[in-house]
This record gives C-alpha cells, structure tokens and sequence, in this order.
C-alpha cells in the first residue's frame, strides 16, 4: 500500500496521470482489503494523493502553481529587463532590398534562342 501511494505521489509530481490514476487504484483496493483500524496513517496519505489527483485540473490548483512560479522567479533577485516600445518598429516603413546594379550588359537574346523583340510569331 506504502509502494502504490508512493507510486501515485512520485506520478503526480511528474503529471503522468494515468499512471497515477492506476496506483490510486491500486492503493484503494488495498486500503479497503484491510480492517478500519489497521494502517491509519496511509490512509491518510492516500486521502491527500486523492485529493491532490482530483485537483489536477481545476482554476485552485492552476492558481497556487502559479503564485508558486512566481516566488520562484522573485527569489533569483534579479530584475525583469523593461519591454522595448514595438510600438514604434510597427509604425515604421520596411527597408527595400538593395537593386542589384549590373551595368551596360548585352544580353545575346539570339544566342539564348530569343528573336528579336519586335517579330511575332
């Protein structure tokens, strides 16, 4: 029962919830084997990693794990770094691509299988 809690526990902690669901399982088929009086301290246990499992998804558990990412971060004592203004890039014209300056070259179109320009077919 102590290795299916634990099982569960270790689980939850790396979000692997069906795996976690299946030892909850697990542990509760145990649990309900036993008598009422005989390991009261994992059943305990096994009543927080329900209840830790049942709260996986809701708005609370989102919640505390973020006000606990975000003393994570304050902890470190650095400074956010300002945001620079986008605002203005946004506004601003891109730059054209540079025109390839070639030169006074002649292009043999009658070499190239090219007639002249002004015949038609």
């Amino acid at each position: 029962m102590q290795q299916a809690i634990s099982l569960a526990n270790g689980a939850m902690s790396r979000k692997n919830w069906s795996v976690a669901r299946y030892a909850l399982s697990r542990a509760r088929v145990l649990a309900d084997a036993l008598p009422a009086n005989v390991a009261v301290p994992e059943r305990e246990r096994l009543a927080a990693a329900r209840k830790r499992f049942a709260a996986r998804n809701t708005p609370a558990a989102k919640k505390v794990k973020q006000a606990k990412a975000t003393a994570a971060k304050r902890a470190g004592g650095k400074k956010p770094v300002p945001k620079k203004c986008t605002a203005k890039k946004a506004a601003a014209q891109p730059k054209p691509a540079p025109v390839r300056d070639l030169g006074d070259r002649f292009i043999n179109r009658a070499a190239l299988g090219y007639g002249p320009m002004n015949e038609t077919r």
